[in-house]
């Protein structure tokens, strides 16, 4: 199990979490300081040509939620019911989205003002959420990155690697802080107040879950957050001079 566990983190997120250091002593190492440079989240891969930029973003987001199926796959082997056994189901819809939406503020909003000040304190880069061109399937292809991103993420860090260290009999809090800095990690790309404001959702995403043992409610908040963030930009960039 503990070699299913490493396999699992290294074939989806534990990965992104060693680029991500080698992209942070990059920047550290670069001419410019930390504050100046720029960190894009969903950026075109063929400006030039809409159709096929669609094609690269929609091969990215089917790919993208692969890791999440194999640790629910895997974990069925163990469980009979996985998805009751995490809360990947519908049968609490008003709890998931009550909940979720709770999260979302929770997290939110202090977030806000953790990027505002990693910026000003210089140890974050300039997020751009998205450099996509503006074609008719932008905001739809944001909205499912942005679930995409929630799914993998929920799935595989607290859903599927809470349960693994709990079968291995790790304690509550060794495994909540343990997601959290592999969570803050894959995000050091974006600078230390990346890693700080993820580590922070990581212990309260961890948490909750523990108690709940529903990663629907998460999946939902995640949602959110990413969908205003990356939306939230596309739709007032233009009109906000401050985002560009």
């Amino acid at each position: 199990m503990r070699a299913e566990v490493l396999l699992v983190l290294g074939v989806s997120l534990g990965s992104s979490a060693i680029y991500a250091i080698l992209r942070i002593i990059d920047r550290l190492t670069y001419i410019k300081p930390l504050s100046e440079q720029t960190a894009t989240l969903n950026p075109s891969v063929t400006p030039d040509r809409p159709w096929l930029d669609l094609a690269y973003q929609l091969a990215g987001i089917a790919l993208g939620v692969v890791p999440a199926l194999l640790a629910v796959h895997l974990l069925r082997r163990d469980h009979a019911e996985p998805g009751g056994l995490v809360g990947l189901d519908r049968r609490r819809p008003v709890f998931d989205l009550g909940f979720g939406a709770a999260l979302a503020a929770l997290i939110g909003l202090p977030g806000l003002g953790l990027v505002w000040a990693a910026q000003e304190l210089g140890i974050s880069a300039q997020i751009v959420p998205e450099a996509l061109q503006s074609v008719w399937w932008t905001v739809p292809v944001l909205v499912l990155a942005a679930i995409q991103n929630a799914v993998l993420e929920e799935v595989v860090m607290i859903g599927y690697l809470l349960t693994r260290l709990r079968d291995l009999g790790w304690g509550t809090w060794p495994a909540i802080v343990t997601s959290a800095v592999i969570r803050g990690s894959y995000h050091l790309y974006q600078g230390f107040g990346g890693f700080i404001g993820n580590f922070v959702m990581g212990l309260v995403f961890g948490y909750f879950f523990r108690r709940t043992r529903r990663v629907m409610p998460l999946i939902v908040a995640h949602s959110l957050l990413d969908i205003v963030a990356f939306v939230g930009y596309a739709l007032l960039k233009d009109h906000l001079p401050f985002l560009r």
